[in-house]
């Protein structure tokens, strides 16, 4: 007799579905607590000194891992850019275009992507092992709003510090950049400085702020809440954690498609 639930289309049918089922639930939790958040932070009953506990680590504990990636990425790009450029006679348009390479994209996108490492999966491990461990049922008995207390001020914190982690790691990644472009194609850095005025737009500028921002506030949110949405065991805090990582990856790379398609279509 033939057993539909035996089959291998089935069971592939259920683990879509399951799969599909999961991504709809977290992305209805995080909306959720967005929209939480959002309440609190525009009615400013937010704790400030836990916003600024939190920015040290946006803004320093992230910084080298973040200078790290951002450096190390400008300097190989240089190192392909420079002495190729170089070769057809387009000394003077390595600046400009490391600016533009670093200020529209790279900087903000690699400070992103070292800070989900650095700091959002530390948040999203340390809520869900509150969760488990019941210390945010302990804060709901105390009549102290766990969203209040824990999310909306790492997520102000992520908005506001981003962009400083931006401006400090696109500085350090132009710096690389004009050293090694310097080493391998013999630019002088007078000429590197002078091309790189011209890549470096207001308007550039601001859309990357405004972009770091929104990563910054993105990943904070998203990290703390599929921490707090956690319930089991140590084995849920991992995928917690795991879930944060991917889930802001993701993110980090459809807010860069769409304020790539807004700003620079």
């Amino acid at each position: 007799m033939f057993e539909l639930n035996k089959t291998l289309t089935y069971q592939g049918f259920l683990l879509l579905w399951g799969q599909i089922k999961e991504f709809l639930i977290t992305l209805g939790l995080i909306g959720s607590d967005f929209s939480r958040v959002l309440a609190y932070t525009l009615s400013f009953k937010v704790n400030f000194k836990e916003v600024i506990e939190q920015s040290k680590r946006f803004a320093f504990d992230s910084l080298p891992i973040s200078l790290t990636i951002v450096g190390m990425t400008s300097a190989i790009i240089a190192m392909q850019l420079a002495p190729e450029l170089a070769r057809q006679g387009g000394v003077d348009y390595i600046g400009t275009l490391s600016a533009l390479v670093m200020v529209r994209e790279l900087s903000a996108v690699m400070s992103g992507f070292a800070i989900i490492s650095m700091v959002g999966s530390s948040f999203a491990s340390e809520l869900a092992s509150m969760s488990v461990t019941e210390q945010i049922n302990a804060m709901q008995v105390l009549r102290v709003d766990p969203v209040e207390y824990l999310i909306v001020p790492r997520f102000i914190a992520g908005a506001l510090f981003m962009p400083v982690v931006f401006v400090i790691a696109g500085t350090f990644g132009l710096v690389c950049s004009g050293v090694v472009s310097h080493i391998t194609a013999e630019v002088s850095l007078l000429n590197y400085v002078t091309s790189l005025w011209h890549g470096l737009y207001i308007r550039d500028i601001f859309i990357a702020l405004l972009k770091s921002s929104f990563f910054g506030g993105t990943i904070a949110l998203i990290s703390c809440s599929c921490g707090y949405s956690t319930r089991g065991g140590a084995k849920e805090v991992g995928l917690a954690t795991t879930k944060a990582v991917v889930w802001s990856f993701l993110a980090i790379a459809m807010w860069d498609f769409i304020f790539a398609s807004i700003f620079y279509l």
